[in-house]
């Protein structure tokens, strides 16, 4: 600093000035007018994706948020969940997987935006759609509403959220990555029900919003009447005909739902890659500026945290990053792809507004032109046929439900429906369990019957905290969600001969609001039942056989995650609320009214019996241990896989429960709820529309049997891992498994445009060279060690199981070789120059199927 003292005052203090910015980022300035959000006065063109930080880990978010930049994004978007936050009020939680800070310093660290969607209401499939429970219990409280207690807790949270990052200087208005917020969550969807109340509330939430003074614009989704300034945008499968509801405003997607939700009792939905591409290119084509895949990675609902009720406990949602943090192929590389095309529009897309062209029958144009500057799009929404179209006097092939994009209006660069990026194919390789050996090395081996202690988790009341009246309770106003769990206990003398007996037999009427329910008789089960993702309600009839004398009746009532979406949905209640009946040939005992008893939670769970560090005398270590009984906890060491690829545990052999490692709960497991026998098919058409039911797969088996653990939950040496198991199972047959790519394919025909790569600039083009097959080994240090399958002419077949047509090149295998094997990535041309013509006048594919070691 000597040397500063020696320049002029003004110099130095200048000179003072730019130190102490160094190493800060300078404030932003994000507006936006009708075309797009507009960054330190530039309108933008912005690829968005939805990742939340709790469902996946700290250790975790580096990787995705480098995997989302490198497939092309520019934002992240996360919902703020104010349930694990402030889990009881005024105490406040922003450490591990809720550290928000962290999880948005670390999409800043990789060169990304954040689109911070308060809420603070969610839905997302999440537990009472991120609210806190301990909201319904305030006096006088409506939620979602003009309501006084409601909003001011509501302010209250969002202003802690706001400061919060307002603390770590992460607005951009701060130099933060913060460029976009939102309050509130598709209310519009619901707001009928609330009538003038409603309208008035979402006027208060504009403008309390506003208020906190951001520096960014804020939105409100499916929300037409949202007040000014805030932007109203859309959500959906398509998003292409929406039209913001004032002309001041841009056009944006904060919602493309790049695949769906999966149901404990349904089959796996996933979405086309083709279809979704369309959908992408569709929104910018007419006019979008701003699109946001929910999700990009859908990740774990770790503990009891999914909603629903019935959401499983895997997020996967086929999004392009798959819930182990793995890029989806092709979904993630083609994407990728679109993205780079849109990329290269972006000085025309920002310059002007389309201008529509007709191209005959369901083909149209959409054009960007403004001085040397054009971009467009030419688009078949035809779904079934392909079109040959002519634009600008040349003719260009049109898949049928397909965009091509030209940036510079006369080259196709991508076309949606043609994938370039290459496939891989995955497998869950299982281990059963490790053990550990003498010299330390992981020995892979079933876990021995004598490894698992068990504890018996006693049928009924066993608390002195036990709440005895008249009557049946609802179970949500009783736990409050502080387990998933209420026991319903009452007794009944039999002398013999009453009339709702048949001998010693009768049947017992059960009526629940959901979700599953379990029937002891004298300590026995005597019979269960469940609802479903469609209805939760159980009506269960099951005999029953009583002694004469006392007989004790317990009634079991578990939720499987808490209702999240829907006017009042706060108010859709939960467990048994009767009647409750015991019937016979001449007459009936209604028990509806009767004295019960009532036990929040599990014994297990007061003790803490999946804490592995605390002791308990309840575990039993012998030679056996019970299998296929009901509420039962088991417990048992493991040494973690060895290398970095990602674990799973195959519940096979269980039934339904909640499982722990190291303590950390993975979440809620039922491997035998089957998805229906029917509504898959074998190959999805992605021509036309689609929907939540249109692609599903895994018909007739269990919607989910493999169950995240993160490498983050497992520590080197011995861990440890509990179980309680509900309905009964056996855990010898667990095992863990990790998943492995174990080829990389692709195909590409000679009508493929250009790999995207090869292009410079919308305006710039290297000398063409024709489409190319590319293939690169998903990890680093790995290199191509054999080419498994090679094809040119017409192949047919999936990766794993391609073969050859009736018109295929016999130097197809030594080609690929040559350019393959022994390096990380390859380039084949895919032209009868590089491989002979086997068949002249066909439109020829090269397929290749590699693997990487």
């Amino acid at each position: 600093m000597a040397a500063v003292g020696r320049l002029p005052s003004a110099a130095a203090a200048l000179l003072l000035a730019l130190l102490c910015l160094a190493g800060t980022s300078a404030a932003t300035n994000v507006t936006y007018d009708h075309r797009a959000l507009v960054i330190d006065g530039v309108r933008r063109v912005l690829v968005s994706g939805s990742i939340h930080y709790p469902r996946s880990t700290p250790d975790m978010w580096p990787g995705l948020m480098q995997k989302a930049k490198d497939g092309g994004l520019d934002v992240v978007e996360t919902y703020v969940f104010w349930d694990v936050h402030e889990p009881v009020r005024g105490q406040y939680d922003f450490e591990g997987r809720n550290d928000l800070v962290r999880f948005v310093k670390a999409a800043a660290d990789a060169g990304l935006y954040v689109h911070l969607r308060i809420g603070p209401y969610v839905c997302a499939e999440w537990n009472y759609g991120g609210f806190p429970l301990w909201l319904h219990f305030i006096p006088g409280i409506k939620l979602r509403t003009d309501n006084e207690p409601f909003k001011t807790e509501m302010q209250r949270f969002t202003e802690k959220v706001v400061a919060t990052m307002k603390g770590a200087g992460l607005y951009a208005s701060q130099g933060g990555p913060i460029i976009l917020s939102q309050i509130e969550n598709e209310y519009g969807n619901i707001a009928a029900s609330y009538g003038a109340a409603g309208k008035s509330y979402i006027r208060w939430a504009a403008g309390m919003a506003v208020a906190l003074d951001t520096g960014v614009p804020w939105v409100m989704c499916q929300q037409t009447d949202a007040p000014e300034p805030l932007i109203n945008t859309c959500n959906g499968f398509y998003c292409d005909q929406f039209t913001p509801s004032l002309p001041s405003r841009p056009k944006l997607w904060t919602e493309n739902w790049s695949g769906w939700f999966l149901s404990f009792g349904g089959a796996v939905p996933y979405r086309p890659t083709e279809d979704l591409a369309f959908a992408v290119a569709r929104f910018y084509q007419r006019g979008g500026t701003l699109q946001n895949y929910y999700m990009y990675h859908g990740g774990t609902n770790f503990g009891r945290s999914s909603g629903g009720p019935f959401i499983s406990t895997s997020y996967d949602y086929d999004a392009p990053i798959d819930e182990y943090g793995l890029v989806r192929q092709p979904k993630w590389g083609h994407l990728r792809d679109v993205h780079k095309a849109i990329k290269m529009c972006e000085p025309a897309l920002i310059a002007t507004d389309p201008s529509y062209m007709s191209l005959g029958q369901n083909a149209e144009a959409h054009v960007y032109k403004s001085g040397s500057l054009c971009a467009a799009f030419l688009a078949n929404i035809d779904d079934q046929s392909d079109k040959t179209v002519t634009f600008n006097g040349k003719a260009y092939k049109l898949p049928a439900w397909s965009v091509s994009i030209l940036p510079d209006c006369k080259n196709v660069v991508l076309n949606t429906a043609q994938i370039n990026s290459q496939v891989a194919s995955t497998q869950m390789r299982n281990l059963g369990f490790s053990t550990q050996a003498s010299d330390g090395s992981s020995v892979e081996a079933e876990l021995a019957a004598s490894s698992w202690s068990y504890a018996v988790e006693p049928v009924g009341i066993t608390k002195e905290n036990a709440l005895t009246k008249p009557g049946l309770m609802e179970q949500i106003n009783t736990t409050a969600d502080a387990s998933d769990f209420l026991w319903y206990s009452t007794s009944i003398v039999v002398a013999g001969g009453e009339p709702y007996l048949n001998g010693s037999q009768s049947n017992l009427l059960v009526n629940s609001l959901g979700h599953v329910l379990q029937v002891f008789i004298n300590g026995k089960l005597a019979g269960s039942s469940k609802g479903s993702a469609s209805s939760s309600l159980i009506s269960l009839t099951t005999p029953v056989t009583l002694v004469t004398g006392k007989n004790k009746i317990d009634l079991l009532s578990a939720t499987v995650g808490l209702t999240n979406y829907g006017a009042f949905f706060d108010l859709v209640g939960a467990g048994i609320t009767g009647p409750v009946k015991l019937t016979g040939p001449k007459g009936t005992l209604d028990l509806s009214s009767a004295e019960w008893t009532y036990q929040i939670g599990l014994r297990g769970e007061d003790l803490h019996l999946y804490n592995p560090s605390e002791a308990s005398p309840e575990w039993v270590s012998d030679n056996s241990y019970p299998t296929n009984n009901p509420l039962t906890w088991y417990k048992s060491k493991f040494t973690a896989p060895a290398g970095d690829d990602p674990v799973a545990i195959d519940f096979t052999g269980m039934g339904k429960g909640e499982a722990w490692v190291n303590g950390q709960s993975i979440g809620r497991y039922w491997p035998t709820n089957i998805a229906p026998q029917s509504g898959c098919v074998n190959s999805c058409n992605y021509r036309g529309s689609y929907s939540a039911t249109k692609c599903l797969k895994k018909c007739g088996q269990p919607s989910q049997i493999l169950y995240h653990v993160p490498r983050s939950f497992l520590q080197p040496g011995s861990n440890d891992i509990v179980l309680f198991e509900q309905f009964g199972g056996n855990p010898s047959k667990i095992s863990f498994t990790t998943k492995q790519t174990e080829s990389v394919c692709a195909h590409v025909s000679e009508d493929h445009p250009d790999q995207i790569d090869s292009w410079v600039s919308s305006q710039q083009k290297l000398q063409r060279s024709g489409p190319a097959l590319r293939l690169e080994c998903p990890k680093e240090g790995q290199v191509i060690s054999s080419i498994k399958f090679a094809s040119f002419g017409t192949p047919s077949g999936t990766c794993g199981s391609y073969s050859h047509g009736e018109c295929s090149s016999s130097q197809a295998l030594a080609v690929a070789q040559e350019a393959c094997v022994g390096v990380s990535s390859c380039s084949v041309p895919v032209s009868a120059k590089n491989f002979g013509d086997p068949c002249r006048g066909v439109t020829k594919s090269l397929v290749v199927e590699a693997a990487c070691s």
